[in-house]
């Protein structure tokens, strides 16, 4: 009996962990959520809205939401530039140059179309 015991506690701790992992693995944050969440960085929300997310409490209504991305911009390279200098676009713009003033390092510019580019 004991034997038994023991073989349906390691089971059940097995199941358990198993279950911890895959719950982690699901809740990895890809790294350009990070950076548009971050007040020190991105900061998107400051003006951006980004619907469905519970995370984006009190978003801005100053820029366009971030909806249908892919639809808006089908050119990746154009969300890019338009991260990277937005004056470029736009002289009179409120949205920072991250690029061009090294607000964002490029890898960071590039996480950032990466995720925005998935709504």
């Amino acid at each position: 009996m004991r034997k038994k015991s023991t073989l349906l506690f390691a089971l059940i701790a097995g199941l358990g962990i198993a279950n911890l992992s895959m719950a982690a693995e699901g809740t990895k944050e890809p790294a350009g959520r990070a950076v548009v969440f971050d007040k020190a960085k991105g900061n998107c929300l400051a003006c951006h809205a980004i619907p469905n997310d519970p995370k984006a409490e009190s978003p801005g209504n100053i820029a366009p939401p971030f909806i249908m991305m892919k639809e808006r911009f089908p050119d990746r390279s154009k969300l890019r530039a338009q991260i990277w200098d937005s004056t470029v676009a736009n002289p009179k713009t409120s949205m920072p140059p991250f690029g061009k003033h090294q607000i964002l390092t490029e890898q960071e510019i590039d996480q950032v179309v990466e995720y925005i580019h998935s709504l």
